[in-house]
């Protein structure tokens, strides 16, 4: 250390810094020094600024009254822990399947009914009952539920029934190994004999261990797509008969099945027990169509059809009682209006007593009112959900429409913004033309484009009128059903109409005598 250095003067240059520390803030635009920049403190000032701003983009939203306790119970998805109006029809479901309680195969069993009439629903609480029942009594009984809108062939439903019971075999068979290693521990141990089990042992035990793992190391997952069909209905049957049980294949849409793949799977499942040793299967095929089975094989039909459950339309009254059900649970006290559930179930009941509509309707209401900062939902939010569920279904038809249509449309489209009105089919059909020609389109014939319009009539987006021109013959006057500027957007949102936008031909305005 240098002799001029002291101990004491690095002490008291600590105790400055410390000074400096402590001492209160200085007015920090008045302190402009070297070692602070004014531009700088205005910047962070700005940007404290910012940060407020952004914070209120959702305060705004929250600082409402909230409108919804519990959403998803207006959903279809939700099954509710009672079905109102649905007790005779759940009593007959329950007294046929209760037989599988007893360790009997149940009679098969067909449920029809229109849309929103709340057979799933149903056929789901039921299920649920059956499966927790069961546990009680330590009874093996499974119930597998299959949507045929989604799962529509032969090979995917077998497949995915088969993958279904093989996680099930494998949890099953886990288990087993865990109660045999520590049966194997207690024994080895001399904490437990074998007197009370079926081991006569230990080699009994280990030989019990290696078969059950060979078993699970043979379970293998069938793939999507890529075996032969047999071999996945061999899969799917040893994977069912693995061990003792009674099962419920639950087939929604099931016309849709046979719509698309034909009776083979219901042929299949509905023979299955006589070849089964173990398990007994039991079939719940569900349909909007109350004629898909016309269509049946006369033995699938007698097999499949043992049992018939058929679930009528809802009227208005029972219509308002299921939603005030939901609406009890669904929504805030005192959210809604007095006239707002009625008028939900006015509208639903010209729907066919459609409930399904019902509640898509209520839940719309109380979205619209909450993102108008809305305390309570009224009478204007449901008229307003019901003309945004309309759009959207007229939505959701335009956009799942074929590119052919939809060029057809898009014709109709040009020539109404364009002033024509009573718009014929030669006008359409060469409007339509031109369009192909742009976006390299194959070009059909007029004949096959008055078909495609009249499949636009059907389907409720045009409205096509034949008239007689006298002399001149027959035509049809189109005119649209549907919001211009939205069809529109719809139609162009699609890759494959390519650069329709930029490729509208020159429609020349006809002026009506």
């Amino acid at each position: 250390m240098d002799a001029n250095d002291s101990p004491s003067d690095d002490r008291s240059e600590v105790d400055a810094e410390e000074h400096d520390l402590d001492a209160p803030a200085r007015d920090r635009t008045s302190d402009i020094s070297g070692d602070v920049d004014i531009d700088d403190v205005l910047e962070d000032e700005d940007e404290d600024e910012d940060e407020d701003d952004n914070q209120g983009l959702f305060d705004d939203l929250l600082s409402g009254e909230p409108i919804f306790e519990n959403k998803e119970v207006l959903r279809p998805s939700y099954t509710p822990h009672e079905l109102p109006h649905r007790n005779e029809q759940i009593n007959q479901m329950a007294t046929i399947l209760v037989s599988a309680l007893r360790g009997d195969t149940p009679s098969n069993i067909l449920i029809y009914g229109k849309t929103g009439t709340g057979k799933t629903a149903s056929a789901k609480f039921v299920s649920k009952e059956l499966e927790s029942t069961s546990q009680k009594y330590d009874v093996p009984c499974e119930v597998e539920y299959i949507n045929c809108e989604v799962t529509d062939t032969q090979y995917r439903v077998l497949a995915q029934l088969a993958n279904k019971f093989i996680e099930k075999n494998r949890d099953v068979i886990d288990g087993r190994l865990d109660d045999l290693a520590a049966l194997r521990s207690s024994v080895t141990e001399g904490d437990r004999t074998l007197a009370d089990t079926r081991f006569d042992s230990l080699d009994a035990i280990d030989e019990r261990i290696d078969t059950l793992e060979a078993d699970r190391e043979d379970m293998e997952s069938v793939p999507m797509t890529g075996w032969p069909t047999d071999r996945v209905y061999s899969s799917f049957f040893e994977a069912v008969d693995y061990h003792e049980r009674v099962v419920v294949i639950m087939l929604d849409e099931i016309d849709k099945l046979v719509e698309k793949s034909g009776d083979d799977t219901l042929y299949n499942l509905s023979r299955m027990n006589s070849e089964l040793d173990n398990s007994r299967i039991s079939i719940m095929g569900i349909s909007n169509d109350l004629k898909f089975t016309d269509f049946l094989d006369p033995r699938v039909k007698s097999s499949l059809g043992e049992e018939e459950i058929v679930f009528p339309p809802y009227d208005a009254n029972q219509l308002r009682d299921i939603l005030q059900h939901r609406a009890d649970v669904a929504f805030e006290n005192g959210a809604l209006t007095e006239d707002v559930i009625p008028l939900c179930a006015a509208f639903a009941a010209q729907e066919h007593g459609d409930a399904r509509r019902a509640l898509d309707l209520l839940r719309t209401a109380g979205e619209l009112a909450e993102r108008g900062q809305a305390n309570t939902v009224e009478e204007r939010h449901v008229r307003q959900a019901q003309d945004k569920i309309e759009l959207d279904r007229v939505i959701e038809v335009v956009r799942t429409l074929p590119t052919q249509s939809k060029i057809v449309l898009f014709a109709i489209i040009l020539l109404e913004k364009n002033g024509v009105h009573n718009i014929n089919t030669g006008e359409v059909y060469n409007i339509y033309k031109r369009l192909c020609e742009e976006i390299d389109a194959d070009v059909l014939t007029q004949r096959r484009v008055t078909d495609l319009i009249s499949e636009l009539d059907m389907l409720g987006i045009v409205n096509a009128v034949v008239v007689s021109k006298g002399r001149y013959g027959r035509t049809k006057e189109i005119s649209l059903s549907v919001p211009v500027e939205e069809t529109e957007a719809v139609l162009l949102s699609d890759s494959r109409l390519g650069d329709i936008e930029n490729a509208q031909p020159f429609v020349q305005a006809r002026f009506d005598n």
